[in-house]
């Protein structure tokens, strides 16, 4: 992954926020809408690219863009460098690889000791009940 490549290939899209903000919201554009094609990136491998399809097939457009939004500060450009890195984060997590588990075998030590711990509660259940009178 390459992200200079990655961040030169993003499209910038400002819209007008929602919300409370007063009279200056109507006019200025602040939000910003961040769309990045997957598919036709320069920046990711063959492999990468298959990898994020799987992962953010539920974020992808049919066409393969990840769209995001940021309107959480007042201005654009901050807004501009928190999509820029949400983009980063959001690739990079996807990215990785899990590493898979190697079952390991129990020791026979951890056995021995939840068995005597059984044996142990179950005899003090035994000796909460009435004693039975055989004759």
């Amino acid at each position: 992954m390459n992200a200079r490549i990655i961040i030169q290939e993003c499209n910038f899209k400002a819209v007008r926020s929602s919300g409370a903000g007063g009279q200056h919201v109507n006019k200025v554009s602040s939000k910003i809408e961040l769309s990045f094609n997957v598919i036709n990136s320069s920046g990711l491998s063959v492999s990468e690219k298959e990898l994020l399809q799987q992962k953010l097939h539920a974020k992808l457009t049919k066409e393969g863009i990840l769209l995001l939004q940021c309107s959480e500060s007042r201005s654009q450009h901050k807004n501009k460098d928190l999509a820029i890195k949400k983009l980063i984060d959001i690739l990079k997590n996807n990215l990785q690889v899990p590493k898979k588990r190697i079952a390991t075998k129990i020791p026979k030590s951890v056995i021995r000791k939840r068995l005597k711990n059984k044996k142990l509660h179950a005899s003090k259940k035994n000796n909460r009940k009435k004693p039975s009178i055989d004759l």
